[in-house]
């Protein structure tokens, strides 16, 4: 057992899935393919004179998160400014929730790799604007204002998280919480969702926490994974040579993966928090939360439930399938199509995932695909009727249905692939077999029953894997066991 233990607290900052900024009627866009500064207004670009108005509905959507990680809504909500200068920030300071936040102390759990869950807190969940976006060029920077001022939810977790799998697990399921809410897209690619990883190691002798530091702007799972255990080692090694960590704010380079130090970390005084004096206190009734708790869907871990209590399916099947709500939805409306729900969930995490990581489709986007649930049910079905056997299925029809959106019955038909059942052909087939195949038949005879898989697999070779498997080993054995008489 390693000396030292991972100390992890997660920063997310979420982008609300609103129609107009946080505290302005600007429009929000997407911060990838609209021009840049495009969408700006004077409040947006920091201009002298402009006064801010609330979104409350980017309040209602954070309140929603707040409550799905069983947070404590408190009556008295403030803004407050956090002062800083930096290109990406043109009034000077960020509106920002300091000492009186949206949502307190909350939890999420999370499934471990053992099948075990884990409670990880969360401190609180905050509602603030979004800075613009710098692209650093040779020679300097270019900022784009498209993104200042989108409603932006941060949410911060206790440092309860012991490492990187389970920041990966954490993050996951946040992730998951904030698709099925609709508050957040989960496009980390597009910024709209981001990991800030504070980091530090105990020995096992120590009493209290050591010096952390805090990896920024981490834009995928994957690398902060990646960022998270590169960091680890790096602090180990630093307390093992005697030198020590600093508390420092750190990048990370993906491609060439290391841990870059931008700066040594600011404290919590030095960006002079004090109440937003252009913005009223917010007074949360507790109708207001009544009528917010009422809006919640069913969230991941009630839907994971109802799948294995209701649907009978496999406790990892049914977490695979709730953790990202496009497959969810998928799979609802597989199972609403008339596919067998044990049989959908085989299918679905087998061969369906296989097709689309082959295919290098993502699996957020699968309601996207030329594949509709309803051909995806009709697939499960023509193999339950035994028009094709499961071998055809996923080998030929699967990726021509994901590729083209034909049915599976049409490709079927076009491409003469229904199974051959009739007992006549197959038996010859199985006798060619036996006849071409004498050493194998006489190990089978001696009582080397195994030998029969072989001889059943040269049979469907035969029958080019058209065969109805149930059929092909019944003539089979039935041929063998005549010959032992």
């Amino acid at each position: 057992m390693s000396e030292w233990m991972t100390i992890v607290g997660l920063e997310v900052h979420a982008e609300m899935l609103t129609e107009t900024k946080m505290f302005s009627a600007c429009p929000v866009v997407d911060s990838v393919t609209a021009p840049p500064n495009t969408a700006v207004d004077p409040l947006s670009l920091g201009m002298p004179g402009t006064l801010p108005v609330i979104n409350m509905k980017a309040m209602d959507m954070g309140m929603m998160v707040g409550l799905a990680l069983n947070c404590e809504i408190p009556a008295f909500n403030q803004f407050a400014r956090k002062n800083y200068f930096y290109p990406d920030l043109p009034k000077g300071y960020q509106i920002s929730q300091y000492e009186h936040p949206l949502a307190t102390n909350g939890y999420l759990d999370i499934e471990l790799e053992d099948g075990t869950t884990k409670r990880i807190g969360v401190t609180r969940a905050h509602m603030e604007e979004d800075t613009g976006k710098l692209t650093h060029i040779s020679g300097g920077s270019l900022v784009d204002y498209n993104r200042a001022g989108v409603p932006l939810l941060e949410i911060v977790s206790e440092p309860d998280i012991r490492s990187s799998a389970e920041a990966e697990a954490y993050a996951r399921k946040l992730r998951a919480i904030l698709q099925y809410l609709g508050v957040n897209h989960g496009d980390m690619s597009k910024g709209v969702l981001r990991f800030e990883a504070n980091v530090s190691v105990m020995h096992k002798d120590d009493t209290e926490f050591r010096t952390r530091t805090e990896i920024k702007n981490l834009n995928s799972i994957r690398s902060m994974v990646r960022a998270i255990d590169k960091e680890v080692k790096r602090q180990i090694k630093l307390w093992e040579s005697g030198e020590g960590v600093k508390q420092a704010t750190l990048g990370w380079d993906e491609n060439a993966g290391k841990i870059i130090i931008q700066r040594y970390k600011e404290r919590p005084d030095e960006y002079r928090y004090f109440p937003e004096p252009d913005l009223p206190i917010v007074e949360v009734s507790r109708e207001w939360v009544a009528r917010i708790r009422a809006t919640l869907p069913e969230l991941p871990d009630a839907k994971r439930a109802r799948y294995i209590e209701e649907l009978g399916i496999t406790p990892y099947d049914a977490h695979v399938l709730t953790l990202e709500q496009s497959v969810a939805k998928y799979f609802d409306d597989v199972v609403a199509a008339g596919a067998d729900a044990k049989a959908a969930a085989n299918w679905m995490t087998g061969d369906l995932f296989r097709v689309l990581n082959e295919a290098n489709v993502d699996r957020d986007n699968i309601n996207e695909t030329p594949l509709t649930a309803s051909h995806f049910a009709g697939l499960i079905k023509v193999v339950d009727d035994g028009i094709i056997n499961a071998a055809t299925a996923r080998k030929d029809v699967l990726p021509l249905m994901l590729e083209s959106g034909q049915d599976a019955n049409t490709i079927v038909q076009e491409k003469g692939l229904a199974q051959i059942s009739d007992p006549t052909l197959i038996a010859d087939k199985v006798q060619e077999a036996i006849d071409g195949n004498a050493d194998m038949v006489a190990k089978y005879l001696d009582g080397n029953e195994k030998v029969i898989n072989a001889l059943f697999g040269r049979t469907m070779g035969a029958l080019k894997g058209k065969g109805d498997p149930a059929v092909v080993r019944q003539v089979l054995l039935e041929k063998l066991q005549a010959m032992k008489a």
